[in-house]
């Protein structure tokens, strides 16, 4: 069989999000409307003009995570593992009765690793600490997403970290995509990002894309004519990966969907008078799936909640579907930008709109007409969806994007 006549498919979520963790608590959330921006709580936010976020509140690691591994870890890392644990127990495998060389780990990874960089400085600081060089807290960034979840697992197939901000997570995918076609059993894949720690709050503040209101219900506003920045929020999702053959023939209990196609693509650089990337990719990925722009039943948007930005999605969008050609959903008004996150977290909600035929609502927002597009706002749509596709950008002018069918 050639690779490309290999099918990718989900057998297993795992959700941690600010309006639930769980596949089921975060899936009712998002239908009903239900969202987890409020004010900072894991720091004191008064001095800062931004002071909301999507905090995850009801994850305690204590009850997921054996007590040995909570002194070496930090919260991103705690949450990754008990989600990988998720996925894993939603897929119906143990890695313990499969090869350890057949099962892999790809994440994605963008803002995680302030945290243990702020841990690492307070230390540095304090008085007897021992040194601890920037190159050991990198190397502990990169590694974290794939190393802890492997080790942990026994898996030791193909792994790695991809790093291109939003876009990271959809690329993650693709990537695991591309070790099933060459043989690997199962991957692991998505991310988990969680960067609420003054550093990071600083460290994302001077991008200058922050929303400063202190309005939960208007602060994140994707296109609407009031759209001031975006909420930062933590957590994401991890998805097991597989072929189908192989899941059928293990008895696989679910099949949420196929990864059926990708593109990515990186804009020109500022001033340089290119177009955005974002239609490219997008074509590339219908393309790749071999699907006509017409047979895309939602689209999950990447929702950057700044005008310029939220323009050139827009238009994207328009010019290959047709002005208000397709229903367009953007969930992350109720968690906010996850970062790495934030992709995987749209694709497991697209494989969950195919299962039920329901489009999560965006909440808060008044669509600006001018912008052409069928936002589906306020109330959750029922829909007769096939195929999806998630729309991913990152800073820096990463631009990404994949299909999801029905099996």
């Amino acid at each position: 069989m050639s690779a490309a006549a290999v099918r990718t498919v989900v057998t297993g979520l795992g959700v941690a999000a600010p309006n639930g963790c769980g596949v089921d608590t975060y899936w009712a959330a998002a239908r009903d409307g239900v969202s987890g921006i409020g004010r900072v709580s894991r720091f004191d936010p008064a001095r800062y003009p931004a002071r909301l976020a999507g905090e995850i509140s009801d994850f305690v690691a204590e009850d997921h995570l054996p007590g040995r591994l909570l002194p070496q870890t930090d919260r991103m890392t705690r949450i990754a593992l008990a989600s990988a644990d998720w996925a894993l127990a939603d897929a119906g495998v143990d890695p313990a009765q499969r090869s350890e060389y057949d099962m892999g780990v790809i994440t994605a990874s963008s803002s995680g690793g302030f945290e243990f960089g702020q841990r690492e400085l307070r230390a540095l600081w304090s008085k007897g600490s021992r040194y601890v060089s920037a190159y050991q807290s990198f190397a502990w960034f990169y590694a974290v997403n794939s190393g802890q979840i492997s080790i942990r697992n026994g898996m030791r197939g193909p792994s790695g970290v991809v790093v291109s901000d939003q876009a990271g997570g959809l690329d993650a995918i693709a990537q695991a995509r591309r070790q099933i076609r060459r043989g690997t059993g199962l991957v692991l894949s998505g991310a988990v990002d969680a960067s609420i720690c003054s550093w990071g709050w600083v460290a994302q503040m001077a991008g200058g894309r922050l929303s400063t209101s202190g309005d939960p219900r208007r602060a994140y506003l994707p296109f609407d004519a009031a759209a001031r920045g975006h909420v930062p929020g933590e957590g994401g999702a991890l998805l097991v990966l597989e072929d189908l053959a192989s899941a059928r023939a293990r008895g696989a209990k679910t099949l949420y969907g196929e990864i059926a196609g990708y593109g990515s693509t990186l804009d020109p650089r500022p001033g340089s008078g290119g177009s955005p990337g974002l239609v490219k990719a997008i074509e590339l990925a219908l393309a790749d799936a071999g699907t006509a722009p017409a047979e895309i039943d939602v689209v999950f948007a990447d929702a950057a909640a700044i005008p310029e930005l939220d323009r050139v999605e827009a238009e994207a969008i328009s010019r290959v579907f047709g002005p208000r050609a397709v229903p367009v959903a953007a969930p992350k008004t109720m968690t906010g930008r996850l970062y790495s996150g934030a992709a995987p977290l749209d694709v497991a909600a697209a494989v969950l709109a195919i299962r039920d035929g329901v489009i999560p609502p965006a909440v808060g927002v008044v669509p600006d007409p001018g912008y052409d597009l069928d936002l589906v706002v306020g109330r959750q749509r029922a829909a007769t969806i096939r195929s999806a596709l998630v729309i991913a950008r990152g800073h820096g002018g990463f631009n990404s994007a994949l299909v999801v069918r029905a099996v």
